[in-house]
């Protein structure tokens, strides 16, 4: 793309009608939306998805979020674990998380959109879904082995009715869309860029805002009037707004937030604590964060099964199920089942992994600056994960409920046969309790197996940092356009919510 500079090739000073911080998954669709008008600088602080070939394709998808990450590396998922142990990732790319996750792509609840703090145009709110879709989203009929009798199983132990192909969100069974075409290429929110005037974009990467400058006076409020930002070099650079323009943060649950702190937008004792000279008091930057929490078991499957991102939901009021398959990159010489061709042949192997995601969560943390200085430094933050009882019965019902498919007919073909004859599931890592019924042993497993679906969220929540206009208070020319000022997670999967409030 043309308008695609790296940051030490930017001059040291531009003007611009609109400052977008963060090129990921609401920052590409907005700043493509806004230079249809006015001239937009997008400042992403990673590099473009090319220099990364696994996040172009779904056969990549793990090889991302296994890749290690250090503090001299330079990889599109950048890994950190939250002050709770759990290890996560966030994007670090064009495009953001669009680039690394798994692909899966549906719409909002109702109940999200109605209980946001918005108000919302519902009329607009359908046209951004479809300005979208219409780029980026496919949803193909054929479904792969696994993903096709997962479906049935959801609709044999009570997780309907069957709602076909559908973006929307149903509860039932439902196979969804997909960053994901049929050929497993991927197209992020990068490519919504293309639908902008190229003539008015400019996007750096390998730009790291460090601060939002402001003016203020006595008889007015601050207003955002620019960024600093550094490039790889270590080079500083400033922009600033012109035209009414504003300052856009768009950087995520983690980096919004961390730029208002860093900008001297927060609570007073945080920031006087790092001795940041505090422009606003603001008590809840960085609270209200949470993260939906990711149980799952993992089922070796004795026979090679296609690699498969998330196609179809089980979709409940409580919680929602979803299914990932992949091809094994180890074959074991020793395992409990007679699938071996020969005695000196092992058998291909593949990894089914059944998860769930409770609907909310309603538990809730809060995020804190690791470094005053380093604004590469990713924050502390810690989820409090099933802090909330609701959220540890729901985990409880769902983790019953994936026992329940494990016990169906549709899944039976997936057993491995021992040398004895018995028929069994094989696990890697913790099963499901034996006994489905005992609460404490099921609460174990939901303690005890916690990992993160990636799905964080909050930090700038609407009706707490900004207004229903995404504006943050107290301050002019400045607004939040990320999940950052989510107060749920929307729906099964969020990707495609956070593209609609960037358009």
């Amino acid at each position: 793309m043309k308008s695609v500079y790296n940051a030490t090739d930017m001059p040291p000073f531009e003007e611009y009608d609109y400052i977008v911080i963060g090129g990921g998954t609401a920052g590409c669709p907005l700043a493509a939306t806004l230079s249809e008008k006015y001239s937009v600088l997008v400042l992403e602080r990673g590099n473009i998805p090319n220099a990364y070939p696994n996040v172009l394709k779904a056969s990549g998808f793990l090889a991302n979020l296994q890749q290690q990450d250090n503090i001299n590396s330079d990889t599109p998922a950048q890994r950190f674990t939250s002050e709770d142990g759990v290890e996560n990732v966030r994007g670090r790319v064009l495009g953001g998380t669009s680039m690394i996750n798994a692909g899966f792509y549906s719409r909002a609840d109702s109940e999200f959109l109605s209980k946001s703090g918005v108000e919302w145009d519902y009329e607009e709110v359908e046209k951004a879904y479809e300005w979208v879709e219409e780029s980026i989203v496919f949803s193909s009929s054929n479904l792969s082995v696994w993903q096709s009798v997962v479906k049935e199983a959801f609709l044999e132990v009570g997780v309907g009715p069957d709602n076909g192909v559908t973006l929307e969100h149903k509860v039932g069974a439902k196979q969804s869309g997909s960053i994901f075409d049929d050929m497993g290429r991927r197209h992020g929110a990068v490519e919504l860029l293309n639908k902008g005037d190229l003539k008015n974009l400019r996007i750096a990467v390998h730009a790291t805002v460090k601060k939002i400058m402001f003016s203020s006076t006595i008889m007015s409020k601050p207003a955002a009037v620019g960024v600093v930002y550094t490039d790889a070099r270590g080079m500083f650079h400033k922009a600033i707004i012109r035209n009414k323009g504003e300052v856009i943060l768009s950087a995520g649950p983690l980096g919004s937030p961390q730029i208002l702190l860093l900008s001297g937008i927060g609570p007073h004792s945080d920031l006087s604590s790092q001795f940041i000279p505090i422009l606003l008091p603001q008590p809840n930057v960085g609270k209200f964060m949470a993260d939906n929490p990711r149980n799952n078991i993992n089922l070796i499957i004795p026979f090679p099964l296609d690699t498969s991102t998330a196609q179809v939901v089980g979709i409940t009021t409580d919680y929602y199920i979803e299914t990932v398959s992949y091809s094994l990159p180890f074959a074991p010489t020793s395992l409990p089942f007679s699938f071996y061709s020969t005695p000196l042949s092992p058998p291909q192997l593949s990894l089914a992994s059944i998860v769930e995601k409770i609907v909310g969560p309603l538990s809730q943390g809060s995020l804190w600056l690791a470094s005053a200085i380093d604004a590469e430094a990713t924050p502390r933050v810690r989820f409090n994960y099933f802090s909330d009882p609701t959220d540890l019965s729901r985990c409880v019902r769902a983790t019953r409920k994936i026992g329940d498919l494990l016990k169906s007919r549709s899944l039976d073909r997936f057993k491995y046969t021992d040398y004895n004859g018995a028929r069994d599931f094989m696990f890697l890592g913790t099963p499901v309790p034996t006994n489905h019924t005992d609460d404490s042993s099921m609460e174990a497993f939901c303690r005890n197996s916690v990992t993160s679906f990636w799905h964080y969220h909050g930090g700038c929540v609407v009706g707490k940092v900004v207004d229903g206009d995404f504006k943050v208070f107290g301050i002019d020319s400045l607004r939040v356009v990320d999940s950052s000022t989510f107060n749920a997670s929307p729906g099964t999967n969020p990707q495609a919510t956070i593209m609609m409030i960037g358009r």
